[in-house]
């Protein structure tokens, strides 16, 4: 037996099949639902909720995070969508027209979190122009993360029907 057969028996390279997979999968979506535009929710709810120093803290880190991403985004935006498309396609191709099941699971994972890249881009222009006050920032960062809430729905579900599909195409053994 020869290193990278053992290696690729130690880790079990269909993803889709295991549960690393959608625990990863699982995390990130939570994640990417707690952290609107780099603040956690639940400041945003105590902020909107009690006011005072809460809201103040909402406002800086929004700030601080809203300029970082819109700074990055004029400075290197055109090499990062260059390299994000590339990855992603290559990724598209190996997975899907080869067959390569990981390639597929990693798509799977990226490009819906490129959407949402572009969504916090977007809501921090939003930001920038406006000059929004306590109840309208709040307002704003909550729909942010209900489009991020519902492109992870739409993204779990797609996932776990492709997931399933490969599952049931492959067998359970691999075989």
């Amino acid at each position: 037996m020869d290193w990278n057969q053992q290696v690729f028996e130690l880790i079990d390279m269909r993803s889709f099949s295991n549960l690393w997979y959608w625990i990863a999968l699982a995390v990130l979506w939570s994640t990417s639902s707690h952290w609107v535009l780099g603040v956690p929710y639940d400041m945003i709810r105590r902020a909107r909720r009690t006011g005072g120093e809460a809201a103040e803290d909402v406002a800086d880190l929004l700030r601080i995070n809203a300029r970082r991403y819109l700074y990055i985004a004029r400075v290197s935006g055109l090499w990062i969508t260059g390299f994000a498309g590339f990855l992603l396609s290559t990724l598209a191709i190996i997975g899907f027209h080869y067959g390569n099941e990981f390639s597929q699971a990693v798509f799977l994972l990226f490009a819906p979190m490129t959407l949402v890249g572009l969504w916090s881009i977007r809501t921090a222009r939003i930001y920038e122009r406006g000059g929004h006050r306590a109840e309208a920032l709040y307002r704003l960062l909550t729909w942010h993360r209900l489009g991020v809430q519902l492109l992870g729905i739409v993204s779990i579900f797609v996932t776990a029907m492709w997931g399933m599909w490969q599952n049931m195409s492959i067998g359970a053994l691999g075989g």
